[in-house]
């Protein structure tokens, strides 16, 4: 296929986490407030004279010092951010917002504070209680530490408007980018599909780390693109797989399983489109961060949730997108040492193989995962799986 025109540019925002973008708007005087997790509901980070940027640790390497501080045990995700706030690669940021998503991220954000790694002025990291059952008490739990581990704080800090009005403008902004995201992902539903998961991965991951509104233009444009461009005659692909699991902010993950033969077609996974991208419906008659928060809770589709319908909802989920998406199989993803996916890893493949009759691989990877030859090979050895079962008529 021939090359999308900005996919070059999408990619190279992703090189740091103090962006090209990230500057320009800084230098606009933007306040810029950083966030490590879905939980931290975006838009209200998104107000008018403030952005917000997900945490990331591009070109990781050695994690010496932050694994003196947290133990080899820990999820490398979170070493790789603590290791860079240590070298100072986090200064850019006015303020920090962490739930309490899982215990590994906050220890990771503790260790930034007690390390005394940020220095602007006025800089103040928040941590958030979040629900771990989608209730009416979970909801008003919610509710409360937006309003006051989120809302006032950026109010009696910055300044910043946090009214009704603002937040429906914030809302209105990131709907503009979700339905963007979502059409040009709805490409991927095609027989032949004219956007690689490699693609779309790289133009969705941007949305995360720059300022929204500066990627408009370009994204309009990549969706102008897409609806004349034409894929390969011959596919360059043995079998389509939706992915599933913790976080994936590595642009090479996606790589090292499209060059082993098995096409991304649904991105299930922390920093995907599913349910990251979707728009949120606000009504004229409630509260907005009622609504706000209500939506984010419902569509939230992390293990962190353990009540029964929850769990449930997600495997549903899952079997969804792969129906939707023409997935021939689905891989099960956790980064090594992440203990809410391990569990919901472990059970998700069962049920998705025995209840709904996917061909199910799973992979314990690393935080950067490189060239990794074990997982190449175990993706080579699921995609032939797949097609053994296709030729035999057993694959669903």
């Amino acid at each position: 296929m021939k090359d999308l025109k900005h996919l070059y540019y999408f990619e190279k925002l992703l090189d740091e986490a103090n962006n090209e973008l990230v500057r320009e708007a800084q230098n606009e005087g933007r306040i810029c407030i950083g966030s490590v997790c879905y939980q931290i509901p975006e838009v209200l980070l998104d107000l008018p004279g403030a952005f917000t940027v997900r945490l990331r640790a591009p070109r990781t390497g050695s994690m010496e010092m932050a694994t003196y501080y947290m133990t080899s045990l820990l999820c490398e995700y979170s070493r790789a951010l603590l290791e860079r706030a240590i070298e100072g690669g986090y200064q850019f940021l006015d303020c920090l917002m962490a739930p309490d998503g899982c215990t590994m991220i906050n220890r990771c954000v503790e260790n930034m504070e007690l390390l005394q790694t940020m220095n602007r002025d006025k800089f103040f990291f928040k941590y958030l209680e979040v629900p771990m059952k989608a209730d009416d008490n979970g909801l008003n739990l919610y509710i409360s530490e937006c309003r006051h581990k989120i809302l006032d704080p950026l109010t009696e800090v910055f300044g910043l408007d946090t009214s009704d009005e603002a937040l429906r403008k914030s809302v209105a902004e990131h709907n503009k980018t979700c339905r963007l995201i979502t059409e040009i992902g709805n490409y991927r539903k095609e027989d032949n599909p004219r956007i690689t998961g490699y693609e779309f991965h790289i133009i969705c991951m941007a949305t995360y780390v720059c300022p929204k509104d500066k990627l408009i233009q370009k994204l309009e444009e990549t969706l102008e693109e897409l609806k004349t461009r034409k894929p390969d005659e011959k596919k360059a692909y043995r079998a389509k797989v939706v992915v599933v699991g913790s976080e994936i902010d590595d642009v090479d993950m996606i790589k090292l399983v499209e060059d082993s033969g098995a096409l991304v077609v649904g991105d299930r996974f922390c920093y995907g489109s599913l349910p990251g991208r979707e728009e949120i419906l606000l009504n004229d008659n409630e509260d907005v961060l009622t609504q706000i928060c209500r939506q984010y809770m419902m569509n939230c589709m992390c293990p962190r949730h353990m009540d029964s319908p929850k769990m449930k909802r997600r495997h549903e989920y899952v079997s969804e997108i792969a129906k939707d998406y023409h997935a021939d199989g689905i891989i099960y993803e956790q980064m090594k040492f992440c203990d809410p996916w391990a569990y919901e890893r472990m059970v998700g493949t069962h049920v998705l193989r025995e209840d709904y009759g996917y061909p199910v691989l799973q992979l314990d990877r690393p935080y950067a995962v490189g060239s990794s030859g074990q997982i190449r090979t175990r993706v080579q050895a699921f995609v032939e799986s797949i097609e053994i079962k296709k030729i035999h008529g057993g694959a669903k």
